[in-house]
This record gives structure tokens, sequence and C-alpha cells, in this order.
């Protein structure tokens, strides 16, 4: 199903707005154009729409870093993770039509939580090109485009039932501005527990102890907190699945791959290791109640 096929003129999940004048967004065939016809942007062969010109983010995602994402999401190491946002969005809203994933990745937290929500579509956004590759065949009800969710959300404002944040970055403003009156933000961060058991040896970054308190000052001049929980469990990582964990995140930035390679032979692997994360729901305020 390409991107058009997902994005129909009428009805979700046409939530799509020009990033240049804000006019609505509709398909023209292997690109969408803004409704006054100034502006038209190029579905790539891939699959997914091209909104972000220019430079592209320096934290986007690199090929390898979404190679290795992949091969550690497949051996279904945060499968938890990803049942209990679906569960999650089954149960606060089960009507949703519409799903907006910010920071979308390869897919994989989207496709779970559309298999919950058998009625609804989802449109993932990302910096990397790489990611999107993957994101725009992740799932038959899903599309993807690129875009810096720290800008101006291309997206029409009051369209959204959901919206996900797995680790990325959070745009309180625009995600309250993209969502219904009675929507729901999931946000996903790393508890400070989180790959303990690597952090002094493989040089791993650690959870900023304050995290919750930068959560709580991004968000709650734009949305009412709701319950958080810790999800925490082990997992048995070989020595490939500590390549992948480390190669498709922050820290590949950080480490020579020779280095790794030589720090992960030294833990002498399969060994367990502690996953740990903070779910957190959050219910948008009603304008003016700031």
């Amino acid at each position: 199903m390409s991107f058009t096929d997902r994005c129909p003129q009428d009805g979700p999940p046409a939530l799509l707005i020009c990033p240049v004048c804000r006019a609505r967004l509709v398909p023209a065939g292997r690109a969408a154009r803004c409704a006054e016809g100034r502006h038209t942007f190029d579905i790539a062969r891939q699959g997914y729409l091209g909104l972000l010109t220019g430079r592209r983010a320096r934290s986007a995602d690199t090929a390898a870093m979404v190679r290795a994402r992949s091969a550690f999401l497949a051996g279904g190491h945060y499968a938890p993770l990803a049942r209990r946002l679906a569960g999650l969005a089954g149960a606060l809203c089960p009507d949703g039509r519409t799903v907006l994933d910010a920071g979308v990745g390869t897919g994989y937290y989207l496709s779970a939580v559309l298999d919950a929500l058998p009625g609804a579509v989802g449109l993932g956004l990302d910096t990397s090109p790489y990611a999107l590759r993957a994101a725009a065949r992740a799932h038959g009800r899903a599309a993807a485009a690129s875009w810096d969710v720290w800008r101006p959300l291309p997206v029409r404002t009051g369209s959204v039932d959901l919206v996900l944040n797995v680790f990325a970055p959070r745009n309180g403003g625009e995600f309250h501005r993209v969502l219904r009156p009675d929507g729901v933000l999931l946000v996903v961060t790393p508890a400070p527990r989180h790959l303990r058991e690597l952090q002094g040896r493989l040089g791993t970054l650690r959870v900023d102890p304050a995290k919750p308190r930068r959560l709580h000052s991004a968000l709650s001049g734009h949305f009412r907190p709701g319950d958080t929980e810790t999800l925490e469990y082990a997992v048995t990582l070989t020595a490939d699945d500590i390549d992948h964990l480390v190669s498709m995140g922050p820290t590949a930035h950080h480490i020579d791959a020779g280095e790794l390679h030589r720090r992960i032979a030294s833990l002498a692997p399969p060994r367990p290791v502690t996953v740990s994360f903070l779910v957190s729901v959050h219910r948008p305020r009603p304008l003016g109640a700031r």
C-alpha cells in the first residue's frame, strides 16, 4: 500500500498540513501538494513522505544504527514494552481513530499499538530517512513522513486521538495542539536502573536522574499527569545482542566499534541485563487552564 493509499483526502488519516503555509496537504501522484497548490513534497521510493527539507537534524539515526535497532527489536527483548503500550492504548482510547508516533523510529511500537486498535490509522514522524524506510512498511495502516518534532508539527489541530512518544524528544505545546481534547499522550523514557549491568563495563550513557523532573517541566504546562508505572524485567543477551543494543542508541556516537567489541568480549556473554522503563499517561489540559 502506498503513502497516498494510507492518506486519503477524506477522513483519517488526512492529518497532514503543509509545513510552509499550513494549508491541507492532498495526494498528488507520487507527491503531496498543499491545497493552495504552491508547495509540493515528494514521496520517496521507499514509501515515506519527505516533508523535512534542508539540513537534517544532527541526532538522526544513521543506517548502521537503524540496522542494529531492527536486529535488536527482532529478538523480542523490548516486546513486553510494546505489549504494554498496546494494552494501554486499547484501554485508554478504545475508539481511537488516529495515532501519531512522534519519533517513530522503525515503527515497532506504532505497529503494536495499531494492532490493538483495529479501527485506527497511524502516522509516524522521524528525522532519519533510514528509520523512515522501515516505518513506512511497518504496518498496513501506518504512513510515515520526515519531520523534526522540535518544530511545529505538520499535523492538523485537534486531529489526533493518541500521541506516542517513545525515547524521543517531547514538544509539549505541539502535542497538545494536535490532540483532541479527550486525547491521550503516552510517553516512555528509560528508568534509572535501565541497562545498569552495562553502564560501567561498556561506557553506555547513564540515565539522568533528573529526567522525570525534566519530563514534568516539559509537559506540565499543557498536560495533566496521569499514572506513571515502571516496567522492569531481565533479559539474557548474547554478544551480538549487546552489540546491537549499544550500536542502536546514542552511545554509538561515543565509542569506537573495535573498542566496543573488546569491551563486550570482557563481559563473557550471554549475561542477564536489566531493562527498565517509565511509562506515563498524560491528558491535555483544557485551553486556558495552564
